[in-house]
């Protein structure tokens, strides 16, 4: 791993990972949820806020909080990752917001379904993407902007306008006092404090769109868009850690390993576990389905046949057949490294 800069160590101190011991809650607390705030959490008076609705529709709409609470609810369990999750274990050093395993969290997001509200405002014909933007404001490479993102029109199906993380309130951090929740989609595309949404005829060309997030192997790649989260497998580390390196202990006996899994592409249908680096695998027991977009809890039951240093490992495959590999694949921008999980542990009598 490259050294940390000053202004990395800063980014951390603002965004936070959720630790992997909290993988044992089927929902996770919100303050274990890991976060990703950009620019700034902006102040939001909600009693003066109105979401937006334009661009090109038939019915332009304006609603309040109080108005969107009005209208028929849905709630979803989703599960959602930082696209930057495991940048830091990538060699060369990217150079960001340095996450290892632990950008991600599950929440119970509740709120109005996105498509119920396009189809009351109506697109026009030659409606192509929805733009959403939220009123969290910065600079990046030089380009001052509010937080935008988009997705074509045929991908906002599933998507949930959220005031409720939780069963209460969205707090500042996550988004007060609405958010978009895009199942199955990296992070990025939740845009959180959304202010308006806007129907365009063309492909959006935002910083956040064109630029950032994109899967690009050199700086003249222009690379491709990163959409759905890539399968993924972790486990709560077992034993107990040593207090900088993490590094586990566990005593000799059988050892109970369990974790999640999760894919944006298809269900989860399988986890295997190593106990040697990755030489040799075994499958592990899944858990119940939780719903399409939520992670799935699996367990193995480890019995070490020594003592001393042995790697953990875990990986999971979908429906799809996707698996995870055993290598991260370097990029640019240190994006969708989804490499097996590796923890160091040590066996003693």
């Amino acid at each position: 791993m490259g050294e940390i800069s000053l202004e990395e160590l800063q980014l951390a101190a603002r965004n936070h990972g959720m630790p992997l011991e909290a993988l044992r809650y089927d929902v996770t607390p919100v303050g274990l949820h890991y976060l990703l705030i950009h620019y700034d959490i902006p102040p939001v008076d909600a009693g003066s806020w109105a979401l937006s609705l334009g661009g090109l529709v038939a019915n332009p709409m304006k609603l309040t909080l109080d108005e969107l609470r009005a209208r028929p609810a849905v709630e979803l369990t989703v599960t959602m990752e930082c696209a930057g999750n495991g940048r830091a274990r990538l060699t060369p050093h990217v150079v960001s917001q340095p996450w290892l395993n632990e950008a991600v969290g599950t929440a119970r997001w509740r709120g109005v379904a996105l498509a119920a509200l396009l189809e009351e405002a109506s697109p026009l014909d030659d409606a192509a993407e929805v733009v959403f933007t939220g009123l969290d404001r910065g600079l990046e490479k030089e380009i001052e902007q509010q937080y935008e993102r988009s997705l074509r029109l045929d991908d906002t199906r599933d998507a949930v306008l959220a005031y409720e993380m939780n069963g209460a309130a969205l707090p500042p951090q996550h988004g007060f006092p609405l958010r978009l929740v895009v199942p199955g989609w990296y992070g990025m595309t939740s845009v959180k404090w959304l202010t308006s949404i806007e129907v365009i005829d063309r492909p959006f060309e935002g910083y956040q769109q064109a630029e950032a997030y994109r899967f690009r192997l050199d700086e003249d790649d222009d690379g491709r868009p990163l959409t759905r989260m890539a399968p993924r497998a972790l486990m709560i580390p077992p034993g107990i850690p040593e207090f900088s390196s993490r590094a586990r202990t566990v005593a000799r006996g059988d050892v109970r390993l369990e974790g999640r899994a999760w894919s944006g592409h298809a269900p989860i249908t399988g986890v295997e576990v190593s106990d040697d680096g990755g030489e040799t695998w075994a499958d592990a027991d899944l858990g119940p389905d939780e719903g399409r977009w939520a992670w799935r809890g699996w367990g193995h039951l480890w019995r070490p046949k020594r003592t001393g240093y042995h790697e953990l490992c875990c990986r999971g495959r979908d429906v799809a057949g996707n698996v995870q590999p055993l290598e991260p694949q370097w990029n640019v921008g240190g994006y969708s490294n989804n490499a097996v999980q590796r923890v160091p542990v040590t066996v003693t009598e």
